[in-house]
């Protein structure tokens, strides 16, 4: 919310010093969001003049139309005579009146004016547009033209209201009043302790049988709805230069005169009005659901097709408007200018459900002024006054005459009260504050207060954010000052530190970025798309998803069911920013739905819920396993005056899973797999025994060509995922540090030849089974394949080292403990030693 202090002004009687500055650090104080204070026309300086255009010389020979314009600014250049000034806009004739800065007059931006030739003349100043002198965009995009009742030679700075300042609020979600300077103006006479002129606080006549009918078909949606006619309007009367400048502060662009006046006042009172052309309304005016397939043209041009959810205005026809979000173009106000003009409206002021026109709002990608006020909650009894200030600006400013006619639709509603301890804001804040400073700042805010010990507080009708005796509790900490508060630290109980789950998270983060890994973290949303890019097969248990009712975005509907979407996004999107040599890591939850679908009971927040309560929720709640994923591309180790460098492959993205596996203290066995984005001669499929069975728990290798182009990743990139709760329940926890040996290493080599679809893991694990519990090592060192073996046959080359705890092994037992290895190799895999 942009708030002019000029503005401001009106509603409370600042002290004639305090600045924008000041009221910024007093709203803050306050407990609102004041991001900016914006100087208007700061370094401006004139002289800045009315102007009336005499003469016009159109210049010929130059690549654009150029005119040598001799302008009347009275006395103000100290000659009286006509200004020469040459200008290339076109938007302006001959006897009308613009704005001219002179020869020594210096613009916003340091712009400084002075006598120049150009376009073989000489011009002496400018006439100027609106964005040249920081009034923003006024929707003409040339010189401005001034209504003709303005004296030549008048101050333009003063009449265009050039120098202010204006405040940037930012309105969090539950304080809707404060997008209105109504609701501004309040928060600042609070502030200051000054009293507020309520802007509400009109005449207004009471609801009669003669006004425009209007019928409200869903009580829910529209629960309020006032409709005045005024008739005899001017066509062609025009906005007041008061008027669109504080529109155009407000950060709005001003239109017609009666839409800035139905946006003033919005802007005012922070009721959201819309003005009807009444010759283009047919029969009563409607609120209703749309029916299914409905559409309607909207203002912005652009035909919806409407949901049974949405909440529509109709007439006769059908739907003339998106309530509470945007009208309809069959109604819409003729500009003032067209040929038939509009002379007649009927403005609506209407109070729309919250949650109605924020799913509208959001349904159809469309958000406005109106919609931004309605799903926040606006004051559903300043319908009236705002209807009533808006008839009496057109009467004022259109020279219209309002029907006497008043209708105003209302379903029953009753004040709403909350009961809440007198001490309860000096328990939440640890202060002694005292009821009547409780009483007192429950006041200022609007509320009603009565009772002693225990308060009952009748809520204003502005904010329905005032729900719980928590809700009353803040006002009155907010009033007085969160800077107030003691500061104390907390004292956590002794003894209670991170769980053991939490600390093999911890473990396998740090190892990983130990190995050169970055940690990436990425938003758990995805589109069904991405299950098609990583070529998944559509009876794969990751395409079963969540989905979320109310998207962030439509494009990403649902709960991702594995890390690699987010993560190979954040790898293309930093290989797109010159980092090639990537290597990044995820850990966190993927979501899977529940065989059936459960629906939990709403709990209770006055009190801790049963511990049935809190397992049914959890029952309703999908599947959550952590998973662990890493990403790599490029240059694994980087090549220098030390060596040559390597390229990251498939056997990284393994080691980074066995990595994980050491820090659980689990036995990962690695085998050739095939799976979805995984190129099928390089991929792993990484087995753990979880709960006394063998599981697959993950995939590493490099990925498919095709997933690799269809996602726009590097060349030969790798990645691999795995299931890190199941590795966690796998493993034997931390894995403990190793006792050294003061007795020498036994060394033995065997070279086996086994068939070359035989995976050198079922050797491995062949080995180690068989060697017993002399072995502490097996390394894989060599891999042969040529003419000196049979063909479809390998060689696995491994290095044994053997070791007692207690003695010195001789020749014979290390030799036995190997024998021992390569027969139970040869009986499992058909393994024979090679030159044997």
């Amino acid at each position: 919310m942009r708030v002019p202090l000029s503005w401001l002004r009106e509603y409370v009687d600042l002290p004639a010093t305090e600045t924008g500055r000041d009221v910024q650090a007093k709203l803050v104080s306050a407990g609102l969001e004041v991001e900016t204070v914006e100087q208007l026309g700061a370094g401006l300086k004139g002289p800045l003049v009315v102007g009336q255009v005499r003469a016009i010389e159109e210049l010929e020979g130059f690549k654009k139309p150029i005119r040598f314009c001799h302008v009347d600014v009275g006395d103000a250049n100290g000659t009286g005579e006509s200004q020469e000034i040459v200008c290339g806009a076109r938007n302006f004739a001959v006897g009308d009146k613009v704005v001219v800065v002179l020869p020594g007059a210096v613009l916003p931006g340091d712009f400084a004016i002075a006598a120049r030739k150009t376009y073989g003349k000489t011009s002496h100043g400018m006439i100027c547009s609106a964005d040249e002198l920081g009034m923003g965009d006024d929707g003409t995009h040339g010189i401005i033209v001034l209504p003709p009742q303005y004296e030549v030679g008048t101050d333009a700075i003063e009449l265009l209201e050039l120098v202010d300042e204006v405040l940037d609020i930012a309105v969090t979600p539950d304080r809707g009043y404060c997008l209105s300077m109504r609701g501004i103006a309040r928060e600042t006479a609070i502030a200051y302790g000054l009293p507020l002129r309520d802007p509400a606080l009109i005449d207004v006549p009471g609801p009669n049988a003669h006004g425009h009918p209007v019928e409200i078909a869903d009580p829910f949606g529209c629960d309020r709805f006032t409709a005045r006619t005024v008739a005899g309007l001017d066509p062609e009367a025009r906005t007041p230069i008061w008027m669109a400048r504080r529109i155009q502060k407000a950060g709005m662009r001003p239109v017609s005169l009666t839409v800035d006046i139905t946006n003033y006042v919005m802007l005012e009172l922070g009721q959201p009005l819309h003005a009807y052309d009444r010759a283009r309304v047919r029969g009563p005016i409607g609120v209703r659901r749309a029916e299914a397939g409905e559409k309607l043209k909207t203002l912005d041009g652009q035909t919806r097709t409407l949901d049974p959810e949405d909440l529509v205005i109709t007439d006769e026809r059908g739907p003339i408007g998106l309530a509470g979000v945007m009208g309809g173009a069959e109604t819409e106000i003729a500009d003032h200018g067209a040929e038939l003009g509009t002379n007649e409206v009927v403005v609506e002021a209407a109070h729309f459900d919250q949650i109605t026109i924020a799913r509208a709002s959001r349904r159809h990608k469309l958000a406005s002024e109106a919609s931004r006020r309605f799903e926040r909650g606006v004051d559903p009894q300043a319908a009236s006054a705002a209807a009533q200030r808006t008839v009496d600006l057109l009467v004022l400013l259109a020279g219209g005459t309002a029907d006497a006619g008043v209708t105003e639709v209302s379903a029953p509603s009753a004040p709403r009260t909350v009961t809440m301890p007198a001490g309860h804001p000096d328990r939440v804040a640890g202060v002694a504050y005292g009821r009547e400073t409780v009483v007192r700042r429950l006041q200022q805010v609007g509320c009603d207060v009565y009772g002693q010990d225990e308060l009952i507080v009748t809520v204003p009708s502005w904010r329905p954010d005032l729900t719980a005796p928590n809700d009353l509790a803040e006002e009155v900490i907010r009033l007085e000052g969160y800077e107030n508060l003691p500061a104390t630290l907390p004292r956590p109980p002794a003894g209670r530190g991170l769980t053991e789950r939490q600390r093999f998270h911890r473990r396998v983060g740090r190892a990983l970025a130990g190995r050169g890994y970055v940690e990436a973290l990425s938003y758990p949303f995805l589109g069904t798309d991405a299950f098609d890019a990583l070529g998944l097969a559509e009876d794969d248990p990751a395409r079963r998803v969540v989905r979320l009712v109310n998207p962030l975005s439509d494009e990403e509907p649902a709960l991702r069911t594995t890390l690699l979407p987010g993560l190979l996004a954040a790898l293309r999107r930093n290989e797109g920013r010159g980092a090639h040599d990537l290597a990044l890591f995820e850990s966190g939850l993927v979501f899977h739905p529940r065989a059936e679908a459960a629906v939990p009971e709403r709990l209770p927040v006055a009190h801790r819920p049963e511990d049935t309560q809190l397992d049914a929720l959890d029952a309703a709640l999908p599947e959550q396993p952590r998973h662990l994923a890493v990403v790599l591309a490029g240059a694994r180790e980087q090549s220098g005056w030390w060596g040559k460098g390597r390229p990251s492959d498939w056997a990284d993205a393994i080691e980074a899973a066995r990595t994980a596996a050491a820090e659980a203290g689990a036995d990962l066995v690695v085998r050739k797999g095939a799976y979805g984005p995984w190129h099928p001669g390089r991929c792993a499929e990484l087995v753990a025994f979880v709960d006394g069975a063998e599981r697959v728990i993950g995939h590493a290798g490099e990925l498919h060509p095709r997933v690799i182009k269809a996602l726009g990743l590097p060349a030969r990139t790798c990645a691999s995922e795995l299931d890190l709760d199941a590795l966690e329940r796998a493993g034997a926890g931390a894995a403990q540090a190793p006792r050294i040996s003061n007795y020498p290493v036994a060394t033995q080599d065997v070279a086996l030849v086994v068939p070359a679809d035989v995976p050198a893991a079922e050797v491995e694990s062949a080995l180690s089974e068989g060697a017993g519990e002399l072995l502490e090592s097996l390394r894989l060192f060599d891999v042969y394949t040529g003419d000196q073996l049979a063909e479809g046959h390998k060689s696995l080359a491994y290095a044994l080292r053997f070791r007692a705890a207690d003695r010195t092994l001789t020749v014979e037992e290390a030799t036995a403990a190997r024998d021992a290895a390569v027969a139970r190799a040869a009986e499992h895999t058909g393994a024979v030693l090679r030159g044997a």
